[in-house]
């Protein structure tokens, strides 16, 4: 059995619901608190182990290159001001030379095109699957304990998450098997079902473990929902081939790809601080005895 070495980040959506936001800047790049919401995603692969960051990125991605490169002007100055501890946080966040590799997905056919496109950097291995819209927030991240679980399976694993039965038909969801090990077997998946038809109310999170053999039933995929190329479509021919497991992860997701999710993720990542939970609790608890209804104002793009 191959252990999971490498993970596919899919970074070329354009944002368009973070507009004007996004217009200059890729949405990978917004800051939960004081980090890019992709140095997250990469922080839980690194703790699982992973070794080499594949980014599967378009057109006015090169600053997300940037983020992960060695900035010497940077580094420089803040030694020479004595700032070692920001130095030393830097350093640490910064991947080893050779860990990250870069490919252009060029057309937007969807997630699963997306990961096909990642096939060379891969070859033939298991790999880790991490949609940088979705950010956790445990003590042990989602994907490391994924791997505890594929070590103990050597299949395909998904991570999954309860929702309320009434919000299943907006997600992806498993048919729940026989408990095994630390996980259970998923018995079939379904994308947005009907309105009760589904078959539990566990939610793929975007997180995924999958065999190499996926990229040869991408190579001939025909587009599904949204004229895209759907990775579930894909997944369920995979599943008559190999066995998947579900990794019941109970931290909390937030939704980075969405305004409500981003806003809900700085706050809650502000008040996991112990530098600012504090100070942050007494401002939101301020700010909510100040809002009034005649107060409130939005301002739609």
């Amino acid at each position: 059995m191959k252990r999971v070495r490498k993970a596919v980040f899919p970074v070329a959506g354009l944002g368009t619901r973070f507009l004007p936001a996004t217009k200059a800047i890729p949405k990978e790049m917004l800051t939960v608190v004081d980090r890019p919401v992709i140095q997250y995603v990469v922080d839980e692969a690194r703790e699982a182990g992973i070794e080499h960051f594949i980014f599967v990125t378009g057109r006015n991605k090169a600053v997300i290159e940037d983020h992960f490169d060695v900035q010497f002007e940077l580094y420089d100055t803040l030694a020479q001001r004595g700032k070692d501890d920001e130095l030393a946080r830097l350093q640490r966040l910064q991947p080893s030379p050779g860990q990250t590799s870069f490919t252009r997905q060029q057309v937007p056919l969807g997630l699963g095109h997306a990961v096909w496109c990642a096939r060379e950097l891969v070859g033939d291995e298991p790999f880790a699957l991490l949609l940088p819209d979705m950010i956790m927030q445990s003590e042990k991240s989602c994907m490391k304990e994924m791997v505890e679980l594929y070590a103990e399976t050597g299949n395909n694993i998904v991570a999954v998450q309860e929702c309320d039965p009434a919000e299943a038909h907006k997600y992806g969801i498993v048919g729940r098997g026989e408990d095994t090990h630390h996980g259970f077997r998923i018995t079939g998946m379904v994308e947005k079902p009907k309105t009760g038809t589904a078959p539990s109310n566990l939610y793929i999170n975007g997180r995924y473990i999958l065999q190499p053999e996926i990229f040869g039933i991408l190579e001939g995929q025909e587009k599904g929902a949204g004229n895209e190329i759907q990775l579930t479509d894909a997944m369920l021919k995979l599943e008559k081939q190999q066995p998947f497991y579900g990794c019941h992860y109970r931290g909390r997701t937030f939704d980075c790809g969405s305004p409500e999710g981003f806003v809900e993720a700085n706050v809650a990542f502000a008040l996991w601080r112990s530098d600012m939970n504090g100070r942050m609790a007494g401002i939101i608890s301020r700010l909510l005895d100040e809002m009034k209804p005649s107060q409130q104002r939005g301002a739609a793009f």
